[in-house]
């Protein structure tokens, strides 16, 4: 296993501590950004404090200790960043809510300085020429880059026989609620870290559950916005009719203010779009009152401890004002969403590796390379996926075209859109995920069942929020996550309803690590 903690950034560590020593733990254990700005504001704490803060619960948690494997790199420039936003803030200049605060990356988005590896020691030179759009955002707004997140290898798109959060440059990353179960994936790292409070915030991307499910299994909030609305530039790809970007946090309001800096148009990216609105307005605690809310039955019933607790809370959805449907969704388009994401993967990963100085030009370069490197790379599972999206060719475009436009079609006109219509609902809920199953090396993840495919293939939203635990006699309780989703561009109308959730059913608590 290799792992990248800049050895700039821990000599930094030891020579700061004598005099950025941060307030006590609980003063900042889970600690949201607005109470992080107010500390900061009244003088008590600092960002180059801050970051410390979370560099010694790195070196404690995930180098050490319970040994998370969530981070796969330390951003060298994290304290320094830290420190001239403290001189900005001290002259009496606030770039917005989130100066100061650290960010950690999925080590699949391009951040200058820190190489953006995928996960694959193929990549560990990949050190970009710039920031991908999103980074380049949020330093605008102050946002540290904290460093880069652990991940499933490749975005979990290399095997049908992968174990979720493992990669060769960040190993496997453990559940901060029981070290033995997955922490799902693909943006593993991102979710254990956030949960652990290794960083305020967090990144990650989704192209089907890689938001939503690590966000459901380590407890914590994640937001898969529609498509387009963060641009996927700088991005290590998978397919561009699905990929996007989006916040891991612990709460919504924090996601929200993430989302809201992370998201604009970007020209250079097809699918972006202007969204004018200020989602932080719908953060409003009645946002259940007098929605209309279709409860997806046909996404339940793979695993009974998890339906009870669902079933639990929709009580609290109907006490906070809502009216709940029970609906059903019909799910065809499987085949078609792998046909999707093998034939652009090809295409879409052959056009990063132009933007790079590495020395591959396309999936099959990679193939061949994982083949000289088996022994990192290939010692836990194969690239039977890399070898499905190498065999396919031109001649399969009309296929590939004719599979987006139904799958498209049934996911979202005939299928969230359709059900939304039929009994006047603003929206649809479900379980996001099973609890989190044994990381299994030798059989892989053992997924029962997900409420990611819908949204994730008509490009649509989708919020997951904490609601409770799964627990029975003599295990560790493991969190389960509800989801939202509807409409393209309905973010406004999920917002209100998972805030009012979150807000009155308060079932995020943090790992037993402290």
């Amino acid at each position: 296993m290799v792992r990248f903690v800049s050895l700039i950034a821990a000599l930094a560590l030891t020579l700061s501590a004598c005099t950025a020593t941060p307030p006590s733990a609980p003063d900042l254990l889970e600690a949201n950004t607005a109470q992080l700005q107010k500390q900061m504001t009244a003088g008590t704490l600092t960002a180059e404090q801050l970051v410390q803060y979370y560099l010694t619960r790195i070196q404690r948690l995930d180098d050490q200790g319970p040994q998370l494997n969530a981070v796969i790199s330390v951003d060298p420039s994290a304290l320094a960043q830290a420190k001239a936003l403290d001189k900005e803030r001290q002259a009496g200049k606030i770039r917005g809510p989130l100066h100061g605060i650290p960010v950690l990356l999925k080590d699949n988005i391009d951040s200058f300085g820190v190489a953006n590896t995928g996960g694959s020691v193929l990549f560990q030179d990949n050190l970009p020429a710039d920031d991908a759009f999103l980074v380049k955002k949020l330093r605008e707004a102050g946002a540290i880059i904290l460093g880069k997140a652990n991940l499933s290898e490749w975005a979990n798109f290399r095997s049908t026989r992968s174990s979720s959060g493992w990669s060769a440059m960040g190993g496997q990353t453990r559940n901060p609620y029981d070290p033995s179960v997955s922490t799902c994936g693909s943006s593993s790292g991102s979710g254990a870290a956030v949960a652990a409070n290794l960083t305020a915030l967090a990144v990650g991307t989704e192209t089907d559950g890689s938001l939503v499910c690590p966000g459901a299994i380590n407890g914590i909030v994640s937001i898969k916005p529609t498509l387009g609305l963060v641009s996927r530039d700088g991005i290590i790809p998978i397919a561009h009719s699905q990929d996007t970007a989006g916040p891991m946090t612990r709460t919504l309001s924090d996601a929200v203010l993430l989302l809201q800096v992370m998201a604009g148009e970007d020209t250079s990216d097809a699918a972006s779009y202007t969204d004018s609105r200020d989602f932080t307005q719908h953060l409003i605690k009645d946002g259940l009152r007098g929605k209309r809310i279709g409860v997806v039955r046909s996404l339940m019933g793979y695993h009974p401890l998890l339906d009870s607790v669902f079933e639990q809370q929709l009580e609290v959805l109907r006490a906070q004002g809502a009216t709940l449907v029970d609906t059903e969704l019909d799910e065809q388009w499987g085949d078609d969403e792998f046909t999707i994401l093998l034939h652009e993967f090809k295409a879409d990963m052959a056009a990063y590796l132009a933007t790079t100085k590495l020395p591959y030009r396309s999936l099959n370069d990679l193939l061949e390379a994982n083949l000289q490197h088996q022994e990192q790379e290939l010692a836990i599972f194969g690239q039977e996926i890399f070898a499905m999206a190498v065999a396919r060719t031109d001649e399969q475009q009309a296929e590939y075209l004719e599979a987006l436009a139904r799958a498209k079609r049934l996911a979202g006109a005939e299928g969230i859109d359709a059900l939304l219509a039929k009994d006047k609902l603003d929206l649809l809920i479900a379980p996001t995920v099973g609890p989190a199953w044994k990381t299994d090396h030798i059989n892989g993840d053992h997924y029962l069942g997900a409420a990611s495919s819908a949204a994730a293939v008509a490009g649509n939203p989708h919020i997951t929020i904490p609601m409770g635990f799964v627990e029975v006699p003599g295990s560790p309780a493991l969190p389960v996550g509800m989801s939202f989703f509807g409409a393209a561009k309905s973010e406004p109308v999920l917002i209100e309803a998972a805030f009012g959730y979150e807000q009155s059913s308060q079932k995020r608590r943090p790992p037993p690590l402290n």
